[in-house]
């Protein structure tokens, strides 16, 4: 069974007098373990797309159906409380806590999430000496390199034990070897453990990856591989 079904899903927005379909009446299943790529032009709609997976923007029309919930209905609490419990996100631009320490960025979710201060300690330094950063975990994100940082929101996404992950041009602001490394870690994952990854990206390293490749163009997936 698909972890993800969009049935006709589009998003369409007003500019003048102009519709803009950056989403147009989409049909896509992703299934448990996929290591996928959308990729796409600038403006194709391919992180309106991760958007309306991921439940951070709204459809105009169509379904969204996730791990069998169609998430499309549900009430704003409702879908806040879904996303923390099977969603995890990865950003372009790291949203770390900038107060918090490592492990404390880690620990965040899981402490909206209502697990115990030990239970909390315990995931999030596994995680974090998973993603290679045992020894920086009590360090502030200034603390840090971008692609350290990029690590500590990868820990943070798997922290509350999601369904997939999303991850929005997660390679964007990173050189080289940390794209390398970053990637080396997600796939690791991806293979060892299953987990899910869903990408938005241009990076054509992201893309030599990917199991999978939906490419989108004017909000139409135009070829899936």
């Amino acid at each position: 069974m698909a972890i993800i079904e969009t049935k006709n899903l589009s998003r369409l927005y007003q500019d003048g007098d102009h519709i803009i379909r950056a989403v147009d009446k989409v049909n896509l299943q992703i299934e448990a373990g996929e290591f996928t790529a959308i990729v796409g032009p600038s403006g194709s709609g391919k992180t309106t797309l991760l958007n309306l997976i991921g439940g951070l923007d709204s459809p105009t029309e169509g379904e969204v159906i996730v791990d069998g919930k169609a998430i499309h209905q549900l009430k704003d609490n409702a879908l806040i409380n879904f996303r923390l419990q099977h969603i995890g996100f990865v950003f372009q631009a790291y949203n770390l806590i900038p107060v918090l320490s490592a492990q404390e960025n880690v620990e965040f979710i899981m402490l909206l999430q209502n697990a115990s201060a030990r239970e909390r300690k315990t995931r999030a330094q596994e995680l974090l000496k998973a993603v290679g950063l045992e020894a920086q975990m009590h360090k502030r994100p200034t603390e840090l390199s971008g692609g350290q940082q990029q690590r500590v929101a990868v820990a943070r996404a798997l922290a509350s034990k999601p369904s997939f992950v999303l991850a929005d041009e997660p390679t964007a602001n990173l050189d080289s070897k940390s794209t390398e490394d970053l990637l080396d870690i997600m796939h690791k994952l991806n293979q060892e453990e299953g987990i899910t990854f869903i990408f938005s990206t241009h990076d054509q390293r992201v893309i030599d990856r990917a199991s999978r490749i939906i490419y989108v163009e004017d909000g139409q997936i135009k070829e899936s591989h």
